[in-house]
């Protein structure tokens, strides 16, 4: 039997060195001196050899241990060999099939219905808060409290409600997976009663209805930044988010000069990935002379940052940062009371509340896309219906305007 004395004592030759400790199990000195395990049996009346790895990495107790589970298999009649490939393939499977991997491609499967940001959020968000504790975990090993244990270090930084989506993010993962025969169940489903329940729900705070005059009396008294105001009046008009309207181009414009003037945002820039269709009443249009009046690069004829409705050449995405509609707000004393997107749930209450449109209606032009059979629908769908509803939510914006107006010449009178 081989000693550790005697191991380490074996030194390289011009040819291969043997040196058996029994049962089959031997170490092989090579020419260049690595000593390498081996254990040699038969099977089926077939001489066999298996490789145990090296030493010293592989000590010699390791190695008899080895010798004896592989023995042990024998007796068993199952073949050491093909017990090691088929460990082998579990563990390739495991690595191709791991959380990580299957997460990635789920992404990859969605992105076509996602914007390029929404991607990039989901996947930063599986990548520093769950890929880091089960990303490399085969899909199928993933239990229950595995993943309740990674969620619960989301809720221990105060974030109940980011817990909560990315909880969704892995059920929509796991459920992904099922359909493509890499898991059996989705463990999601049964932590919901053990995680911390989200806070009530609080919407944008908005401007309220009746505020509306004050709000535009306010806003033609600031001296900011004219496009900045421009930006602000044209979001609020059109009922878009604050980023629809940043990056707005010329070209994506139709009929300006007809009766259904249109804005055609293409799908890459929406939330969604769905074309979204704005008509645009008479007072947005109205807007676009003084936009394209206060666009120096487009009168001057630069083609790239002369195509925004707000370029700004400073800025990393050569148009109006986010904030430059919500600094106005600030100035005008709403800092805390109102945000620029509060806008379109105050388009949405107002339109609800006066009984002249369908939810339907609002809902398509808020871009709200609605789950099951809804979701499938016709970027043009109720197009005429909202074109008047849009021509009545700017007349509507235009008398609380008026009304205003009228108060501060009183005021001042």
């Amino acid at each position: 039997m081989l000693t550790d004395t005697a191991i380490r004592a074996l030194k390289a030759d011009s040819r291969p060195i043997k040196k058996s400790d029994g049962g089959g199990l031997f170490i092989f000195v090579t020419p260049e001196g690595s000593k390498l395990w081996r254990l040699a049996y038969r099977f089926n009346g077939k001489q066999k050899l298996l490789s145990g790895g090296p030493y010293p990495l592989v000590k010699l107790a390791d190695a008899r241990k080895w010798r004896d589970d592989a023995k042990t298999d024998l007796l068993a009649g199952r073949d050491p060999s093909a017990i090691r490939r088929a460990k082998k393939r579990e563990q390739k499977e495991a690595s191709e099939n791991s959380f990580e991997n299957v997460a990635k491609e789920w992404i990859e499967a969605r992105s076509c219905a996602w914007s390029e940001r929404y991607a990039r959020v989901v996947e930063t968000r599986l990548r520093e808060d769950i890929f880091p504790d089960l990303g490399k975990l085969a899909i199928s090993e993933i239990d229950p409290p595995m993943l309740l244990t990674a969620l619960r270090k989301i809720e221990a930084r105060g974030s109940i409600e980011m817990a909560h989506r990315v909880r969704n993010y892995c059920s929509e993962v796991f459920r992904f997976a099922i359909a493509m025969e890499k898991c059996r169940s989705d463990p999601s489903r049964d932590i919901g009663p053990a995680m911390k329940k989200p806070p009530p729900v609080q919407h944008r705070a908005k401007v309220e209805a009746k505020d509306l005059p004050s709000f535009f009396a306010r806003l033609n008294q600031d001296e900011g930044e004219r496009m900045s105001h421009l930006a602000l009046r044209w979001t609020i008009h059109t009922m878009v988010r604050t980023q629809e309207t940043r990056f707005a181009e010329w070209s994506e414009f139709e009929g300006l000069d007809t009766d259904e003037p249109l804005w055609r945002i293409p799908a890459q820039r929406m939330k969604m990935r769905t074309e979204h269709l704005v008509p645009l009443s008479p007072q947005a249009v109205a807007l676009l002379p003084e936009i394209e009046k206060v666009n120096a690069f487009r009168q001057a004829g630069n083609e790239r940052l002369g195509n925004f409705l707000f370029p700004v050449a400073s800025s990393k995405t050569g148009t109006i940062s986010e904030n430059r509609m919500l600094d106005i707000m600030y100035r005008i004393g709403l800092r805390g009371k109102a945000t620029v997107h509060g806008f379109r749930g105050l388009a949405s209450t107002v339109l609800n509340e006066s009984g002249r449109f369908e939810p339907d209606w609002i809902e398509m032009q808020l871009a709200h896309i609605q789950r099951g059979v809804r979701a499938a629908y016709n970027s043009a769908r109720y197009l005429n219906q909202r074109r008047e509803m849009m021509r009545w939510w700017s007349d509507y914006l235009e008398k609380a305007e008026l009304d205003g107006l009228r108060k501060c010449a009183q005021t001042f009178a």
